[in-house]
C-alpha cells in the first residue's frame, strides 16, 4: 500500500480534505523512528498522518484553528502522546520549541494558506459560495474579522489591498462600490460582499473564475496576516533544525512563493566571512501537483512546494 493509499483509508470518513504534494513533502522530509518534526500547520492532520505512516517518531502539530485541532485530536488519536497538538501561529516557533526543551528538530511542514475545513463551512466565512458571516478569521478567538477591516478601512487602504493581495485590475473601482455600500449599510455577510463585488468588477457571461475570487483571496490574506513574518519564521525554522533536517514549504499564492524563494536563495548564499554554508536548497525549482493529482484535487493546482536542508 503507497503512502496516498494509507492516508485516503483514513481521510475517507473526513469532509473531503485531501492533503496537497502529499507523497512529495514526505519524501523530502525522510522520517525517521528517532526523529521530531513539526507540521507547522497541520489543519486536519493529512500531512501529519502520512509521516507517521512513513515512520516518524514524534510530531508537534500546529494550528491557530482550534476547530481543526479538535477534529484532527480525534481523527489521529490512535498515535497517543508521539502527537503533540499546539493551538497557535507557527510564526511562534522558536517560543513554541523552547517551550517543550526541544533544543533543535527533525524537520518541520508549513502548508500555507486557507484549508478546506475552513473553505467548506459557511460559518467561516472564507467563501463566497454560502451565505455567512463576513469572518476569514483562522484562529476566530482574536483578531478583527473581515466585515470589522472593511467597516473601518478607507477607500485607497482597500483598494491597495484588494490590488496587491488579490492582483485585481478593478482594485479601486470595486473598493469604490465597497465604501459606498457600507456607507448605506454595514456589509457583514458573505453573499452581500460578494454582490457588491461581483457588480462593481462587471463583465457578462461565462467567465472562468467568479469574479468575487481575487477581493475574497484578499480580505482573506489581509485579515490573517498571512504574508507577515514568513521570511522570519523560514529563518527560525532553519536555526531550529539540526544538521540534516529539512524543511519544507508549501505555498498556494504568488506572493507566498516568492517570499519562500527568495528567503531560501539568500539563506543559501554565504558571506564574505562565512566559512560555512547554513543551507542548501534542494529543489531547484519548486515542485507542482502531478495532472492526475490536480484532477483530482483541484484546490491543489496552484501550490508550489519549495524544500531546504540544513547542512551546518
Amino acid at each position: 500500500m503507497t503512502t496516498r493509499d494509507r492516508w485516503q483509508s483514513l481521510e475517507s470518513n473526513s469532509s473531503g480534505h485531501e492533503p496537497v504534494l502529499v507523497e512529495e513533502a514526505v519524501a523530502l522530509l525522510r522520517p525517521r523512528s528517532d526523529g521530531t518534526y513539526v507540521d507547522c500547520t497541520i489543519g486536519l492532520g493529512g500531512h501529519s498522518a502520512a509521516l507517521f505512516e512513513a515512520g516518524a517518531g514524534r510530531v508537534i502539530g500546529i494550528d491557530r484553528d482550534a476547530a481543526a485541532l479538535s477534529q484532527t485530536r480525534a481523527r489521529l488519536g490512535s498515535w497517543g502522546d508521539r502527537l503533540v497538538l499546539v493551538h497557535a501561529d507557527y510564526r511562534e516557533l522558536p517560543r513554541l520549541l523552547s517551550e517543550r526543551g526541544l533544543d533543535g528538530i527533525d524537520g518541520a511542514l508549513a502548508d500555507l494558506g486557507v484549508s478546506s475545513l475552513q473553505l467548506d463551512d459557511p460559518q467561516r466565512g472564507f467563501s463566497f459560495r454560502n451565505e455567512g458571516p463576513l469572518d476569514m478569521r483562522m484562529n476566530q478567538t482574536e483578531g478583527p474579522t473581515a466585515a470589522d477591516l472593511i467597516r473601518g478601512a478607507d477607500e485607497a487602504a482597500l483598494a491597495d489591498v484588494i490590488y496587491q493581495y488579490g492582483d485585481e485590475r478593478h482594485a479601486r473601482r470595486i473598493a469604490r462600490a465597497i465604501v459606498r455600500a457600507r456607507d448605506r449599510q454595514p456589509i457583514t455577510t458573505t453573499s452581500e460582499l460578494a454582490a457588491i463585488v461581483r457588480r462593481a468588477a462587471g463583465g457578462r457571461g461565462w467567465q472562468r473564475i467568479d469574479p468575487a475570487t481575487r477581493t475574497f483571496q484578499a480580505l482573506r490574506i489581509w485579515v490573517n496576516r498571512e504574508l507577515d513574518g514568513l521570511d522570519m519564521f523560514i529563518e527560525a525554522a532553519v536555526v531550529a533544525l539540526r544538521a540534516g533536517g529539512r524543511l519544507v514549504v508549501i505555498a498556494f499564492h504568488s506572493l507566498e512563493d516568492r517570499i519562500v524563494k527568495h528567503t531560501f536563495r539568500r539563506l543559501s548564499t554565504r558571506g564574505p566571512h562565512e566559512s560555512l554554508q547554513l543551507i542548501e536548497v534542494l529543489t531547484r525549482k519548486p515542485i507542482t501537483p502531478s495532472d492526475s493529482e490536480a484532477r483530482r484535487n483541484p484546490r491543489s493546482r496552484s501550490a508550489r512546494l519549495r524544500a531546504l536542508e540544513r547542512v551546518a
